[in-house]
């Protein structure tokens, strides 16, 4: 499994915006600087966002991004399902079916219930995170994250 570079750069833009206390929040070229990004690339990553619905721009010539909702209301499997998709989803196996028509496992398929149940893993445990759990500092979103580990068997 791979994190896309859309998905951790949209995370760290979403956080740092969530983090910032500037009622005109934070512009493109302020979030360039700050991550470390291209000007572009912050501008298509906070147009996702803002597409997602969880940022909004602020008018003026000091405007910038904010929050479109509180931080406790924005889901992280949501931001990311935005940003990059699932890990898994049902036109996974017709992507990989080789060189035949349909995939050769299409009717029993282990590796398929392996995808689907790390997919509803992951689920489980990125709709009980939000925004407002990760722009507190690291060691409280451990032992967040750790709880949820131990209240969640499966995970």
């Amino acid at each position: 499994m791979k994190i896309t570079a859309q998905e951790e750069y949209g995370l760290r833009i979403l956080i740092r915006i969530a983090s910032c206390k500037d009622a005109e929040g934070l512009s493109i070229p302020q979030l360039s600087e700050a991550e470390g990004l291209t000007t572009h690339y912050v501008a298509k990553i906070t147009r996702v966002l803002r597409m997602g619905n969880f940022i909004r721009s602020t008018p003026g010539n000091k405007g910038g991004y904010v929050l479109a909702r509180p931080a406790e209301t924005i889901i992280i499997k949501n931001v990311l399902e935005t940003l990059g998709g699932v890990l898994f989803d049902i036109s996974f196996c017709g992507a990989h079916k080789g060189n035949m028509r349909f995939c050769t496992n299409s009717v029993d398929c282990s590796a398929r219930s392996l995808w689907q149940i790390l997919q509803l893993t992951i689920d489980k445990l990125l709709i009980q995170i939000t925004l407002k759990d990760l722009i507190s500092k690291e060691e409280e979103s451990a032992v967040k994250f750790n709880a949820l580990v131990r209240q969640n068997p499966v995970l």
